[in-house]
């Protein structure tokens, strides 16, 4: 059953339901495509990209990453006034094979996540936790930054 709109002419035009999802289907094929060019192109494959959440204070940005699987050891945090890059690695220990066949849901490989920062921070004082898979980092802003928002007279 077709379902029929008037435009605005007072034409009728056919609703075709399926046109969106062929587009989806095709944007996928594409983004797929490119995932694969990039990972191979590069000698390395990036397998995942690490969820990231933000918070912002007077004094600092806490920055807190979601890396399970992994170990303090396998990361490798970079901060600059302005970025944090984290790098890391996720290794294969053992492998279920049956009958010549091997399953393993879970990815393995490099990563590599750089966020930039919304002010500049202090390099010299970051702290940074690991437990759990949770990566919080504690990144205290310049004090310039950290001021207060002045008011200035017009004369």
């Amino acid at each position: 059953m077709a379902i029929m709109q008037r435009d605005s002419l007072d034409k009728i035009a056919h609703w075709e339901p399926f046109r969106g999802i062929e587009q989806l289907h095709q944007e996928m094929n594409h983004l797929f495509d490119r995932l694969m060019q990039e990972g191979n192109g590069g000698g390395r494959s990036l397998t995942f990209i690490p969820s990231a959440e933000m918070e912002e204070t007077d004094q600092a940005i806490q920055l807190k990453l979601e890396v399970p699987g992994l170990e303090a050891k396998d990361l490798d945090v970079e901060v600059t006034d302005s970025t944090v890059s984290i790098k890391g690695e996720r290794k294969s220990k053992s492998k279920t094979e049956e009958k010549g066949i091997v399953r393993s849901e879970f990815r393995y490989g490099t990563f590599e996540r750089v966020i930039p920062l919304p002010a500049s921070i202090q390099t010299a004082n970051v702290q940074a936790n690991y437990k759990n898979g949770l990566l919080t980092l504690i990144l205290p802003k310049v004090e310039s930054a950290a001021q207060s928002t002045v008011k200035v007279p017009i004369s």
